[in-house]
């Protein structure tokens, strides 16, 4: 009587689970079943905001379901990543964020309001952007080799500057001090415009920044690259040496990834994975990337986690030797 009872029981807790699992199911097999939002941290225009919406684009041909782009800039990024992180784990809310939301941001704030590794679930590593350093003709160096030399008989008086505090650019400066063993003097600007109009003048010599907002300059010689941050040559400028090919295994690059909100579906993710995958191979894709001066990746979901925490803790170190804070 007592396992008869117990049968029953059990096919009462599965008739009543039964239905859940199953619209589980079906919504993973018809995913999406409702209009896409990405989160992008930064406002309509910029390189992150260009990339996000080339890639709905082709989600949204893909699957036939309108893809929105969500911009909320403000607070370096900080809005938009706790916005993202609290959203419902359907995979219908996603964020395209970048290494200062999941890698930087942790460690330069005293406080953000989620953590990049409990609060997401990663998708894909979708692609990443050397920064560069770049130099006022007169200054009269022409490789990182000669700035190094330079800056070793100089220390403390040779200055540079980027777009702010705390920035990519900051930090792969920050990184080549310790690597290199030199001293050289920050000033950050509001901005990368600003500080490109001062180091065009001449009123400071060197810069670290973002490749597109001076690869002009330098091919009209007004400007002299001295390297590129990433691991290797950059597409956009293919004859700008690596730091690491003076500085072995040195690498400070903005990269730029998907993720998702902590507890969404497996299949929901790799599905996710697999579509922007596939549209990172689109030419008219990789040709608006590369004018962003971004290098395409692309990831498992497990790549893209392990290389979140791999970043987390080089710029936690970067971040206090540099003495760099957000409050």
């Amino acid at each position: 009587m007592k396992t008869e009872l117990t049968v029953l029981a059990l096919c009462a807790l599965f008739s009543l689970l039964g239905p859940r699992a199953a619209e589980a199911q079906t919504d993973a097999a018809h995913y999406p079943s409702r209009p896409i939002r990405i989160v992008v941290p930064f406002p309509p225009g910029g390189a992150t905001d260009i990339m996000g919406r080339t890639l709905g684009q082709k989600l949204t041909q893909r699957w036939g379901q309108q893809v929105i782009i969500d911009n909320r800039p403000g607070a370096g990024g900080n809005i938009a990543a706790e916005l993202a992180a609290r959203a419902a784990p359907d995979g219908h809310t996603l964020f395209f964020a970048a290494s200062a939301q999941l890698a930087v941001n942790p460690n330069l704030y005293a406080k953000v309001p989620y953590d990049p590794i409990k609060n997401f679930a990663a998708v894909v590593l979708v692609g990443s952007g050397a920064n560069i350093v770049v130099a006022h003709p007169s200054l009269s160096v022409r490789s990182l080799k000669e700035l190094i030399a330079l800056a070793k008989s100089k220390p403390g008086l040779l200055q540079y500057a980027s777009p702010g505090s705390g920035s990519t650019a900051h930090l792969s400066a920050e990184l080549l001090k310790i690597e290199a063993g030199i001293d050289i003097v920050h000033v950050p600007y509001k901005g990368a415009a600003p500080g490109v109009i001062d180091v065009l003048g001449g009123q400071v010599p060197l810069m670290f920044v973002s490749m597109p907002s001076v690869l002009g300059h330098v091919k009209a010689s007004k400007l002299v690259a001295l390297g590129v941050t990433s691991a290797r040559r950059s597409d956009a400028a293919p004859d700008v040496p690596t730091f690491a090919e003076t500085i072995p295994r040195f690498e400070s690059s903005s990269w730029y990834g998907i993720v998702a909100p902590a507890n969404s579906p497996r299949d929901v993710i790799a599905k996710l994975n697999a579509a922007v995958l596939a549209s990172l191979k689109a030419p008219d894709v990789r040709e608006i990337f590369a004018a962003q001066g971004t290098d395409i990746i692309g990831s498992t979901p497990e790549e893209f986690a392990r290389y979140i925490k791999a970043e987390l803790a080089k710029w936690a170190i970067v971040v206090k030797k540099s003495g760099a804070r957000v409050d």
